[in-house]
């Protein structure tokens, strides 16, 4: 199996320290960990930023073919601040080199060739991005999205269009509150709001995660839930990404959705009670922690 993630790469600025981070590079590397060839359509600046994210995808292992270099646009940042309970918000400048993702022979031929892509909202924020995005998303044979709304970098008319080219649709619950309100969707129940979107964008695959009380997953009509697992937060910056990852890891590999989901809410838990986005932790460890919930 191979999967390609399509958007940013860049630095997440914290108030102590720097860290190599964005929603597509640490999906990738999630499931890269786990197994799965993955690899990321990106661009960045021709700057010390860039090329020292260049060197770590390279030391993690994932290749580095379809990145993309850009001399006039610097590489980008995000600066992240975390409230008391560890969750994080952010300050996402602009422009930047991923906004001008640029359609090359070599990114088509990669998402040919690939079994799925998995893009967010966020990385179509910039005329060239999206138009490169939608057009990938043409020739794409199972398309992810990972809905990343990220004010004021997001508008409804464009969620609609991308909402109805993905096969699979990943977002919270507060983004589903503001999806509902954006489409006049007026149904009370999470389950009723899913059926509504399902309806409406012609998706059957829907997952909606809730922090630490778990996440409703809408697979070919039937609901499956988890209720979430403890665990001391320390900072939740990757956390949705890896509970992604490690959710579209088992389903395509044809784990029942249940065990997917709840190895999934097990790994995105995991990663929240530990600093950084991308630590790493084995299948066996994923299925203790379940085991210790118990």
């Amino acid at each position: 199996m191979k999967i390609t993630c399509f958007g940013e790469v860049l630095w997440d600025i914290f108030p102590e320290h720097k860290k190599i981070g964005g929603a597509p590079l640490n999906v990738a590397l999630r499931l890269h960990s786990m197994g799965v060839d993955s690899s990321i359509i990106t661009r960045i600046g021709n700057d010390d930023l860039g090329r020292n994210i260049m060197n770590y995808v390279k030391r993690q292992g994932l290749p580095l073919h379809t990145f993309q270099i850009d001399n006039h646009h610097k590489t980008g940042e995000v600066v992240v601040s975390l409230d008391k309970e560890g969750t994080a918000s952010y300050e996402i400048s602009r422009p930047v080199a991923w906004d001008f993702i640029e359609k090359t022979e070599v990114i088509v031929e990669e998402v040919q060739q690939v079994d799925a892509m998995i893009f967010g909202s966020l990385a179509s924020r910039n005329e060239v991005s999206k138009n490169t995005l939608l057009q990938l998303l043409d020739i794409a044979k199972f398309k992810i999205l990972d809905v990343n709304l990220r004010p004021p970098h997001y508008d409804a008319k464009l969620l609609s269009v991308v909402m109805k080219k993905a096969d699979f649709i990943k977002l919270n619950d507060e983004e589903l509150e503001e999806i509902c309100t954006a489409f006049a969707i007026e149904t009370e129940t999470l389950e009723d709001q899913v059926k509504a979107i399902a309806a409406y964008t012609n998706t059957n695959q829907i997952c909606i995660t809730k922090g630490g009380k778990g996440a409703t997953l809408l697979y070919n009509d039937v609901f499956y839930n988890n209720k979430g697992y403890k665990v001391k937060v320390v900072d939740t910056v990757g956390a949705g990404d890896s509970f992604l990852a490690t959710l579209i890891s088992g389903l395509l590999h044809g784990d029942l959705p249940q065990i997917a989901i709840d190895n999934a809410c097990a790994m995105g838990a995991m990663v929240a009670g530990s600093k950084g986005a991308n630590p790493i932790f084995s299948k066996e460890q994923v299925l203790d922690f379940i085991k210790n919930q118990e």
